[in-house]
């Protein structure tokens, strides 16, 4: 049983999972955008190794501490890692933020919620059964399912195409963006601003 705090003070903490999988053969792929979103919310800040087997960097938004984490090993393990962390600076469900690729959303979209079904992604798998509750904060990145047989497991595993790679910086942005909104002005006000 988590023991944060779930109200909304000003010193309450946020802890952001950005996930992906490890190594530079992975870094550029579409499965790693949610830690590109974090990479640039971190905006130069390091990230260190942290006993919970995730690496972290610290920032603040909107006045409140926020940790940004993502895990040393792979998609499918990320929840061990992230309930630690969570535990470790006692962080609620409802405080946590999960970035995350998304196949039935097109590309260079942004959906968030709270809550729901994992729809086959084994990282969300992992976070829900760790975290033995499906009630954090979504922000799903959208990219698209495959065009034509492409099985979506190597889709997801596959860098962006030159096309979406023009688009993809900004994409990222707004990622990040819609991530502190979330921390600052709530889930239905982010929402109404970035599900378009």
């Amino acid at each position: 049983m988590f023991s944060g705090s779930t109200g909304s003070g000003s010193n309450d903490r946020w802890l952001i999972i950005g996930l992906g999988n490890p190594g530079d053969q992975y870094s550029s792929t579409r499965h790693n955008i949610g830690q590109m979103v974090l990479h640039y919310l971190a905006n130069g800040a390091k990230f260190s190794p942290h006993k919970s087997k995730m690496e972290i960097a610290d920032i603040r938004v909107a006045g409140r501490p926020v940790v940004l984490a993502k895990s040393r090993g792979y998609m499918n393990e990320s929840g061990a890692p992230a309930r630690a962390l969570a535990d470790f600076y006692k962080v609620a469900p409802d405080h946590i933020i999960a970035i995350h690729d998304e196949l039935d959303i097109a590309f260079n979209t942004i959906r968030l919620k709270i809550g729901g079904g994992d729809n086959g992604h084994n990282g969300l798998k992992s976070l829900t059964s760790h975290l033995t509750t499906a009630d954090y904060f979504r922000l799903r990145m959208g990219i698209g399912r495959p065009q034509g047989p492409q099985d979506p497991a190597d889709y997801v595993l596959k860098p962006f195409s030159s096309a979406e790679k023009k688009d993809l910086p900004d994409f990222v942005a707004r990622g990040a963006n819609a991530a502190e909104f979330l921390i600052e002005r709530g889930l239905e006000l982010t929402q109404q601003e970035f599900n378009k």
